[in-house]
């Protein structure tokens, strides 16, 4: 059975000192949780704080980057590599938010760079894929999410499926207090794990673990992971409250 993932995005919010403020309030709510595993993503400023609060609590939680860079070692102002990241004590980074690709531009083949770079960097990936609300209304959401998927597992081993975990986000329900219903995410995690098996086997696939993310709050929690096909949630807004994210966690 896949353990789920219980991940926040915080986005663009947190200084350094409301980072310490928010495990120190939070850990203690989730004291003895090993049910599921528990991953944080702050702003890069606030890594340091997390891996530090991490390290002196007894509880294990992993703390990731919302991006990376592609390129390692190189002339680029302002970005950071996979490497960087895991010196600096992340164990996860997400890539391809589609507030990246919405924003930046980011394609589905540089989605696929910055996968490469992180599996080579011993980072675990949580790779967002989804579609915009055009398209859900079009008929497209399968079409999306093969394409989006095709290419972010392209050229990479089965034996590396291990390291990528994808959250699905319909990008309709982000951040609007639209959620979609876990029937509607159950049948596109089905079309997420068939393009896995396609490009990884059968038995990857299914050791896959495919989270849902979209407006998810304590009040639907519970329902989304009652689903089989959903292995976890990646949560944003409602990660910054530690009473809220403490309840999501223990859903």
């Amino acid at each position: 059975m896949r353990k789920k993932v219980i991940a926040a995005n915080w986005k663009l919010y947190k200084t350094p000192a409301e980072a310490r403020e928010f495990f120190r309030a939070f850990l203690p709510m989730i004291s003895g949780h090993t049910r599921d595993e528990v991953v944080i993503c702050p702003p890069y400023v606030d890594i340091y704080v997390a891996v530090e609060e991490v390290r002196k609590s007894d509880i294990t939680i992993g703390v990731g980057a919302q991006n990376v860079n592609a390129q390692h070692a190189c002339a680029l102002t302002g970005e950071i590599s996979a490497p960087m990241l895991r010196a600096a004590g992340c164990t996860h980074v997400i890539i391809g938010h589609s507030e990246r690709r919405q924003f930046f531009h980011e394609t589905d083949d540089l989605v696929n760079a910055k996968l490469k770079a992180a599996i080579a960097a011993g980072l675990i990936s949580i790779v967002c894929v989804g579609e915009v609300i055009e398209e859900r209304e079009a008929g497209l959401t399968e079409d999306v999410l093969r394409r989006q998927c095709t290419r972010a597992f392209a050229e990479i081993a089965a034996d590396q499926a291990r390291a990528i975990t994808v959250a699905y986000e319909p990008v309709w329900a982000i951040g609007t207090g639209k959620t979609a219903t876990p029937q509607l995410a159950a049948e596109a995690h089905r079309v997420i794990r068939a393009q896995a098996a396609e490009a990884f086997g059968d038995e990857a696939a299914e050791g896959l673990r495919i989270l849902y993310g979209g407006s998810v709050k304590p009040e639907n929690a519970a329902s989304l992971m009652a689903e089989e096909e959903i292995d976890g949630a990646l949560v944003g807004g409602a990660s910054l409250d530690p009473k809220s994210f403490a309840a999501i966690v223990k859903y």
